[in-house]
This record gives structure tokens, sequence and C-alpha cells, in this order.
């Protein structure tokens, strides 16, 4: 039995692929030029360390966003969610070891909540790449691997 997945339309998706593009390239904007990160006081010199690979997710995300406006069969779109994830997946992991954050000038040290909230997004990181590598062979057996329309973009 083929795998089938209602999904938004066609026109509705790519207005969230251009709306994702630029939020996303509104974030390196702000963490890159104005204000940037060294404005942020809890952030340490130490962000540098990380900021490499902040700026490459930043990449590939708007990459891959921009590249689901001209072609999203769900296999495809599948196959870019779990790179994504995977990227931004790397970036908490390096978050995580270099914890660039510096809490003590504030009355509540918010150490322990940034350390939960890492966590969180690396164990839902995780599981987003299972679910998508899941979706991924259930289209793969289930005959739902298509290759798109004319315009690139199935339903």
């Amino acid at each position: 039995m083929p795998v089938t997945k209602s999904r938004p339309s066609v026109a509705s998706r790519r207005f969230g692929y251009i709306l994702a593009a630029a939020i996303t390239v509104g974030m390196w904007f702000v963490i890159n030029e104005w204000p940037g990160w060294q404005e942020l006081s809890f952030l340490t010199d130490e962000t540098r360390a990380v900021l490499g690979l902040v700026n490459f997710s930043v990449a590939v995300s708007v990459l891959v966003n921009l590249i689901y406006l001209v072609y999203d069969p769900l296999w495809f779109k599948s196959v870019g969610d779990v790179i994504t994830t995977s990227v931004g997946l790397a970036v908490l992991v390096r978050l995580w070891q270099v914890f660039p954050f510096d809490f003590s000038d504030y009355a509540v040290d918010w150490t322990v909540l940034a350390r939960v909230v890492l966590v969180v997004g690396i164990v839902g990181s995780c599981l987003g790449v299972i679910v998508q590598v899941v979706t991924l062979l259930r289209l793969a057996v289930g005959g739902g691997v298509s290759t798109g329309s004319r315009s690139g973009a199935t339903r």
C-alpha cells in the first residue's frame, strides 16, 4: 500500500520555504552583522569556536529551502530535512561542548536552563532524523517515492 500524506498546496509550501529562508537569512544578519553576537553580554569569546558551524547550518538551511521552492516531492523533502536536522544537531552538540555562555552577570544563573534547552534540542533533533529516515523507508517500501510533477513540486 503506497504511503500517502496530505500536504498543503504547492503555493502554501512555497510561501513557507520563502519565509523560512528569509527568517534564516535574518538570523544570520543579526548574528554576524547587526548587532552581532559580540553585543550579547551572555556570549563569550568562545562563540568564535561555534560560529563557523552556525553559519554553515544557516547556509545549508537557506539552500535547502530554496531548492524546495522548485522541487519538493515527499522523498526529497525528507532527505533535505535529514540533512538540515543533522547539521543543526552538530551545532547543538558543539554548543554543548564549547558552551560559549556566561550568565554570571544575571541575578538568575541560566546555565542549567541553557543546558536543558540544548539537551531537548539534541534529543528532538535525533528524533527528527529518525522520523525522516523512517518516512524515507516507508516511501521507498510503500511505493510512494515520486519524482515530482513537471513543475517539480508534488502534493
